[in-house]
């Protein structure tokens, strides 16, 4: 099958999401899509974190439609090219969730009748050599489905970009699936190898979750992290932020 095919994942080792968080220290940022053991809710986590002073000095902000990264000290920031940009965004029901700017590109398409695989063929790899951060993105949908993507580089040629499209076109109870920049920490920063992880969704209240989730998160690196319940019957959302920096 080619690289730039849909994959249809049925992965069957189910991890632990906080148990893997806590046993790597660096991850980069990640994103995990799943649902409730009762199947009645969506869960959504997208979190960041940095080794560098500009990619630290970061929080979470909320907007109309979503969120978006902003420097805390704006003093300290000395490229936002990378750094600041829009995680969530919703369009039309559908809830968008990225690692950079795709995630208007993904909006932008979709208003425009495209599909989000349209927009991220229009996408590469991120251009911060040495590392090439891999592009991770999800849409998450009404009915609790989901999609996951990740753009990443080949070693041999660093021009060349591998697309990667994961489709979930049914919610499983007490399932999800997490998706990462880096396998771990190192210099360059390994990329993610091999298809989202499948992890158990516990049926906990969001804000137990979250507060499990942030602690599994290194301490040094973790930098902001969303977490949102959505019910699939009735659009009702819950959501935490966590930001490691406060005002």
């Amino acid at each position: 099958m080619s690289e730039n095919n849909i994959l249809v994942s049925d992965s069957s080792n189910v991890l632990s999401l906080t148990e893997d968080l806590a046993s790597n220290e660096y991850p980069g940022r990640g994103l995990m899509l799943g649902t409730t053991p009762d199947g009645t809710t969506s869960v959504l986590v997208y979190f960041i974190m940095g080794r560098s002073e500009n990619s630290r000095n970061r929080v979470f902000v909320e907007t109309e439609d979503g969120i978006r990264t902003e420097a805390f000290d704006p003093s300290k920031c000395s490229d936002p090219s990378l750094i600041i940009y829009h995680p969530i965004r919703e369009y039309n029901g559908k809830t968008i969730v990225t690692n950079g700017d795709q995630t208007d590109t993904i909006r932008d398409a979709l208003a425009d009748g495209m599909s989000y695989i349209d927009a991220l063929r229009t996408c590469r790899f991120e251009p911060d050599a040495p590392n090439f951060t891999s592009r991770i993105s999800g849409v998450l949908n009404e009915d609790g489905s989901y999609d996951l993507s990740i753009l990443k580089y080949f070693h041999s040629d660093p021009d060349a970009c591998k697309r990667y499209f994961f489709e979930y076109d049914k919610p499983v109870k007490g399932r999800g699936h997490f998706l990462h920049t880096y396998l771990c920490n190192g210099d360059p920063l390994p990329f993610f190898l091999g298809e989202p992880k499948c992890v158990f969704v516990e049926d906990t209240p969001i804000d137990a979750f979250a507060d499990s989730v942030w602690e599994a998160l290194n301490e040094q690196n973790k930098i902001s992290l969303f977490v949102r319940y959505i019910n699939m019957r009735t659009g009702e959302k819950q959501t935490v932020i966590k930001n490691k920096l406060q005002k």
